[in-house]
């Protein structure tokens, strides 16, 4: 994400700003996960790449093995090429409500600023991690627009990475 909140522009992207310190701080979350949530952007986003690479990198590994649960209202279960991936469509909190009790650890959701947005705005979101590139896009989507109401967040850890990038990990 840039400092100025744009979450879909490439001058923001993992692929340009990522290095070896990030990929150690992401390996360490997706430890803590075994679910991925996604929207249907992010998921055939990340369906093109990552289901073609080896277990070798811990994304690649957690990716590819984790469950993973798509909501959209356009996709069909026959159009899930990337598995195991169960389709969420219809009433959004109640299915996600769900999905949280079930047992197991953490649900990871990589990109997918819309689904965020609608999981921050219904309550739904425990934990927000962000990483801030250092740089001002001007204009794109923004992870915040359209929350309607005010968010309390509480920082729980913070990290400054050699390029410049900042984590930083909210408890909502």
């Amino acid at each position: 994400m840039s400092l100025d909140g744009v979450v879909d522009s490439l001058e923001a992207s993992p692929k340009k700003w990522g290095n070896a310190e990030m990929n150690e701080t992401i390996a360490a979350g997706v430890a803590q996960a075994d679910a991925v949530l996604l929207g249907p952007r992010t998921y055939r986003m990340l369906a093109q790449f990552w289901q073609h690479q080896s277990d070798d990198l811990p994304m690649g590994r957690f990716l590819n093995h984790s469950a993973k649960y798509l909501v959209s209202s356009t996709i069909t279960e026959d159009m899930l090429e990337w598995q195991p991936a169960t389709l969420i469509k219809g009433k959004l909190i109640e299915e996600i409500t769900k999905l949280k009790q079930q047992a197991g650890k953490n649900i990871q959701i990589p990109g997918s600023p819309r689904l965020v947005r609608s999981l921050i705005q219904n309550g739904l979101l425990d934990e927000l991690r962000l990483n801030i590139c250092p740089v001002v896009v001007g204009s794109g989507m923004r992870l915040f627009d359209e929350i309607t109401n005010q968010v309390p967040l509480h920082l729980v850890d913070s990290k400054t990475y050699s390029n410049g990038v900042v984590g930083l990990t909210y408890r909502i």
